[in-house]
Parts: C-alpha cells; structure tokens; sequence
C-alpha cells in the first residue's frame, strides 16, 4: 500500500520531524487541554502521556498504509478507561480529543504546504489520517462507556462518587460521622494503576478514589505509604463540613508543592508560605525587582549570591548549616550574604518588630528571582 502512494512516508515524516516532533506534540497538549476544562484539570504529564500514545499510532497506520494495528486501538482505550476512572465524562473526553486533533492536523497541512507537498497528496493523506483519528476515537469513546458501565456497577463507585461530591460542597448520602475529624489526603496521582497500588494506605475512612483527576482520600491518622511514594499533601484533622474549603487549599498547596519538586507526604501548613506565595506570583515578580534589581540574571556569580542568601535564611541565618548544604566554608557564606547585601543595599535581617515579614520578603523575592520569574531586558 505505501509503495502505491510514496506520500504516506511524507506525512509519516511530517508527524516525526526531529525537532519538530516535540512542537507539534506540546501543541496538541496544550489544544486538548485548553479544549477542555476538565482533561485541563488533569496533570499535565497525564496529558502528555495519552496524547503521545495517539500520535504514536497515527504515525505507525500511515506506516502500514493507513491500517490501524490493535496495538495502537489499545491505547485508545486505556486512553477511554483510564478518563472514565478519573471522572472525565465522555463529551468532555471528546473535547479535547478533537480540539488536540484539529491542531496536529493544522500543524501536519502547513509542514506540507511548507515542503511544497502537492494539493492531492496533501488531500489524500488528510483523508487517511482523518480515518486513522476515527478509528481511534471510536475506540476510545466505546472503553470509556464500558468502564464507566463496569464501574457503576461496583461498590468502590458509589464510595467514589460519594468522595466527589462530599469535598466539592455536594449533598450526598456519607458514610461519614458528622462529630468526627478527618484528614483530607491530595496526591499528584492520575494513573489509575499507580493509584491502586497507594490506596491501600489511604482507606481509613472507605473514602479513596480519583476525583478531579488526581488521587484523593479522607483518612484519620497519617497514612503510612512506601518510602518513594509520590507527592501527597494533608490537611489538618477537619469535621465533614469543613472538608470542601481544605480540599481547595489542598489542591493549590499541591500545585505550588509540585513546583518545588517535592515527594512524599507533606502537611498542608507545612506548605502554608508556598501557597501563599505561589498565589501571587505578581507580587513576588514586585518583590524581586526591588529588592534583587541590582542583580543579574545572566551573572553566575550573582545566582551564587542569590543561592546562598535563600540557603541562610532557610537555615535561621545560621553559617554552619548553611555552609554544609551547600558544600563551601563558612567564610564563603558569609563573603556571599555580605557582598550580597552590598550589592542589593538592603539587609538580609530585618528590623525589630518586624523581621518576620522581612525575612518572608526576602525568601519570596530569592525565590522568585532564582524561579526565572523576574522579567529580563
């Protein structure tokens, strides 16, 4: 079939295009996250991994002349079970399904158009991979209504769908006690296989399941999970009622966690300045380019300063400590924090009765500052 018509191998190369392999896949993210709240909710990286997954069939039927292989149907389907075991409904699935098709396709016809590939080729090679996306997308909708079937039949459902509604403000029927306090547990989980391997630890309360898209349970003692488990953030012991408002703070706590590449458990007060933080990232923007603006960005040395001013005060300003984590003398720490100082014209401590809030400013700004968040002329 590839030999009657050359230009498969075209479009084959269009789709894999070294360097622009990783463009046309990062754009098809975004379009199917942006086409769709909900798959928007979802990590990222679980994004990333369906979608490439997809490509990756499409680029392996053009190779067979436009004949999808089962192999590549079946990742159509993890894709359609594992959205249905996540929440994600079947309409908001196709959302971004089509939104991420409608921009490779956009993205494969101007590299065509650029290589000076002719109209019919370009027209026919369209029409396979229109078919190719057709077949994948039957498949896909057809295991996600199978497993939400499979999965409206079972016990862990209604405890599920329980889960959902309690922490997003919801009437439901709750197993809960009114009187009593529970931990609200959030994890950067979206992998149902991984999520099935930590619930284990997470069921005190019956409680366990994806909701939004991540793994999120209400337990009533800390967890005990494995030593390499993922991020997990939990909140302070809460009445029923209270648990929506801390499933929020949850959630964003986790996204800022996520940013400072933690792992394990965290408590959510733990992260309190984080969050805070990661709220306004304007303001911290604000923070840096005042207190930082005679640093540059470009400057090695300068990063030395910045590195070794946020070591110190994430140490209580102490040299000995500071110095070890970052593996230097002490001297060197205190020439940094010194020069540093001389530089910014302004004192890492802060004055009596308010060096608490100064300390706080300086952390955010460094951190901002070293984040690459400070505009760069």
């Amino acid at each position: 079939m590839a030999e009657k018509w050359p230009a498969l191998q075209m479009f084959r190369e269009l789709l894999t295009s070294g360097d622009d392999d990783r463009s046309l896949l990062e754009a098809t993210i975004a379009a199917a996250r942006s086409g769709s709240p909900l798959v928007g909710d979802l990590p990222e990286e679980e994004v990333r991994r369906h979608v490439r997954a997809m490509i990756r069939a499409a680029v392996t039927a053009l190779g067979h002349g436009g004949e999808i292989g089962e192999e590549d149907l079946a990742a159509a389907e993890r894709l359609g079970a594992d959205r249905a075991r996540q929440g994600v409904p079947v309409a908001a699935l196709l959302d971004g399904f089509q939104a991420g098709r409608s921009q490779s396709i956009r993205l494969v016809i101007e590299r065509g158009r650029a290589q000076g590939l002719p109209a019919d080729d370009l027209l026919e090679g369209m029409t396979r991979i229109d078919a190719i996306n057709t077949a994948l997308e039957h498949r896909m909708v057809h295991a996600h209504r199978i497993t939400e079937l499979e999965m409206a039949r079972t016990t862990r459902d209604t405890a599920v769908q329980r889960l959902r509604q309690l922490l997003h403000g919801e009437p439901t029927d709750t197993p809960l006690d009114p009187g009593r306090t529970y931990h609200c547990v959030v994890s950067d989980v979206s992998d149902p296989a991984v999520a099935q391997r930590l619930e284990p630890g997470l069921t005190g309360s019956g409680l366990c399941g994806l909701v939004d898209g991540r793994l999120a349970a209400l337990v009533t003692w800390s967890p005990a999970l494995p030593d390499d488990a993922p991020l997990l953030v939990m909140s302070p012991a809460a009445t029923p009622a209270a648990l929506p408002g801390l499933y929020g703070l949850c959630r964003r706590a986790l996204r800022a966690a996520e940013t400072q590449g933690l792992a394990g458990l965290c408590r959510l007060t733990d992260l309190a300045l984080v969050t805070a933080a990661a709220a306004e990232p304007e303001l911290g923007r604000l923070l840096a380019a005042d207190l930082l603006r005679a640093l540059d960005p470009g400057e090695v040395f300068h990063r030395e300063l910045a590195t070794t001013a946020l070591a110190y005060l994430d140490h209580g300003g102490r040299i000995e400590p500071t110095a070890s984590a970052l593996h230097v003398h002490p001297n060197t720490v205190k020439y940094r924090v010194r020069r540093l100082q001389d530089l910014t014209g302004h004192p890492l401590t802060g004055p009596e009765g308010g060096a608490v809030a100064h300390t706080a400013q300086w952390w955010w700004a460094l951190r901002t500052w070293l984040g690459g968040l400070v505009a760069r002329e």
